[in-house]
């Protein structure tokens, strides 16, 4: 699968939520608040399953430190996974104060929070 994948679910979490999380599967989405905070596509080394080139998705954040677990990928190799893995990303556009929030994590499809 491509990066051209452009599956349109996305949520806003409980409204009660303090924390304003949302969740979507939409690469678009994705790509686009990663990339509006600096962030880039990575993989944590050593975390791939045997054969598979990738394994625990994350964004990398290079201005926040160095993490030397974390390799670089391209987003279509990302965008492969994230579908084979049926993930989809939990986020915050802002925090409680209103700055841009860097929370996102990859969960389960079928066990979404």
């Amino acid at each position: 699968m491509s990066s051209q994948h452009t599956a349109s679910h996305e949520r806003a979490s409980d409204e009660s939520a303090p924390d304003g999380a949302r969740t979507t599967t939409d690469h678009g989405v994705v790509r686009r608040w990663a990339e509006a905070r600096g962030g880039r596509p990575a993989t944590v080394a050593g975390t791939g399953e045997r054969g598979e080139e990738l394994g625990v998705l994350r964004i990398h954040f290079p201005d926040a430190g160095s993490d030397d677990q974390l390799q670089d990928v391209g987003w279509d190799a990302f965008f492969d996974k994230f579908e084979g893995s049926r993930l989809a990303f939990v986020y915050q556009e802002h925090t409680s104060d209103g700055a841009m929030s860097r929370f996102g994590i990859f969960v389960s499809r079928d066990q979404q929070v």
